[in-house]
């Protein structure tokens, strides 16, 4: 695990959580460091400031993205509590979560945990719960979009799907239960995993998942918006030609 702030009492503490939490913790002060070793060592999840010195946080995101290597990674974000914009950012550069600063030590690990713990479902071969609530360790078609679980890899026809671990774990709850309205809230509570938390990253997510899945992200046909109500899946039709 990777923990990149310049404030170096910062950074103890998050490491000393982490540690104890039975972490092994590598640390850098500054961007570039910060993006050197997330590439060289690889870590299983990067807790990354957005304030650094030499290269920001969300430039070292927004390469990190661009990357094969990088493009999984999972990453937290921390964030000054008025930098709503540069979180919103954050979140549509692929971060998978966020904490505010000032914040509780004990609250970033029990973030870091759940990241990590649906980052490794994948790994761990953990079924898919389907629609009717059984379990289903098959992959997920609709149209020509189809999502294996157990692998975790997602395709549009023959084209692999770049997601990140949250944009993974949407689309998968979408296919499984196509044509049911979710508010915001419910999308937090069971892709998430979170009773309470800022319902933007919700937005962003969806927003980012149609700009991947959909023909024309401004006219979805697939994910569709319920007004004053939440989100819906809609499956393909095969015979319109549609994805």
């Amino acid at each position: 695990m990777l923990v990149v702030d310049d404030d170096p009492t910062v950074a103890e503490v998050v490491a000393g959580y982490l540690t104890r939490s039975g972490h092994l913790v590598d640390r850098a002060a500054d961007g570039p460091q910060g993006l050197a070793l997330a590439r060289s060592t690889r870590p299983d999840l990067l807790v990354l400031d957005l304030m650094l010195p030499g290269m920001d946080g969300l430039e070292v995101l927004r390469r990190l993205r661009a990357t094969e290597d990088g493009a999984g990674l999972p990453v937290v974000m921390l964030t000054a509590k008025g930098d709503e914009a540069d979180r919103i950012l954050g979140l549509e550069l692929g971060a998978d979560d966020y904490v505010t600063k000032p914040f509780s030590p004990r609250e970033l690990v029990l973030r870091v945990q759940s990241v990590l713990r649906r980052s490794r479902a994948g790994a761990a071969a953990a079924p898919v719960v389907g629609p009717a609530g059984g379990p289903d360790a098959g992959p997920l078609v609709s149209g020509d979009i189809a999502l294996d679980a157990r692998a975790r890899r997602a395709h549009r026809g023959e084209r692999e799907l770049s997601l990140t671990m949250r944009e993974f774990d949407l689309l998968a709850f979408l296919l499984q239960h196509p044509g049911a309205v979710f508010s915001r809230q419910d999308l937090m509570q069971q892709v998430w995993g979170w009773d309470f938390g800022d319902l933007s990253t919700v937005t962003v997510h969806v927003r980012r998942l149609r700009e991947k899945i959909e023909d024309d992200p401004a006219a979805p046909r697939l994910i569709s918006t319920v007004w004053g109500v939440g989100y819906r899946y809609d499956p393909a039709d095969p015979q319109d030609g549609r994805a």
